[in-house]
């Protein structure tokens, strides 16, 4: 049930495994005319301890407030239809007793639902390496990187935007006239 919506919140926000899994009602604001989720926490898994949520993201940039498309706005109001506990802390992303889902669980039903429709290799993170290369094409890396929540363009750079390797059309044209036939 909540593994598509999960997918939804991951593209929608850029955020991490993590932090997806951490949202609480008191973060979203979905009814708003530009809907926005707060990156405000993290699921951990201590050594030897149940998982359990952190309050605050992987650093301190990483705390942010991402307007989010209307396909997350969505998930999310799905998400706290269905979500039996009223309270502010409420997860959107819970067990049937309301504790936090494991990111190496969700991960692995990911895996799994891909496989079944013959897709392999696709992780969580890949889903945040997809959103920063959009918002860098269609406007650039400091907006990637500001949504993705760095404090330097060069880490969005190096590890989450993928360089189009596709040389524009433009060459063709142009060689088909440097080297035109004589008829």
């Amino acid at each position: 049930g909540q593994l598509g919506q999960i997918v939804e919140v991951l593209l929608g926000t850029s955020s991490r495994i993590g932090e997806a899994l951490a949202f609480r009602r008191m973060d979203v604001d979905v009814t708003a005319a530009t809907p926005t989720m707060e990156i405000a926490g993290t699921i951990i898994t201590p050594r030897g301890e149940p998982v359990q949520r952190q309050d605050h993201p992987k650093t301190s940039k990483s705390r942010r407030i991402a307007a989010v498309p209307s396909f997350t706005a969505e998930a999310v109001r799905s998400r706290l239809s269905r979500i039996a506990d009223a309270s502010p802390e409420a997860l959107l992303f819970c067990s049937r007793e309301g504790t936090p889902l494991s990111p190496a669980n969700v991960r692995r039903q990911l895996r799994q639902a891909l496989a079944l429709s013959g897709l392999a290799g696709i992780t969580p993170h890949m889903f945040r390496r997809t959103v920063a290369t959009a918002v860098s094409e269609a406007a650039d890396v400091a907006l990637a990187a500001e949504l993705l929540g760095h404090t330097d363009p060069r880490v969005t750079i190096q590890h989450y935007i993928r360089r189009n390797q596709m040389v524009s059309a433009e060459t063709a044209l142009i060689l088909e006239r440097a080297f035109e036939k004589p008829e």
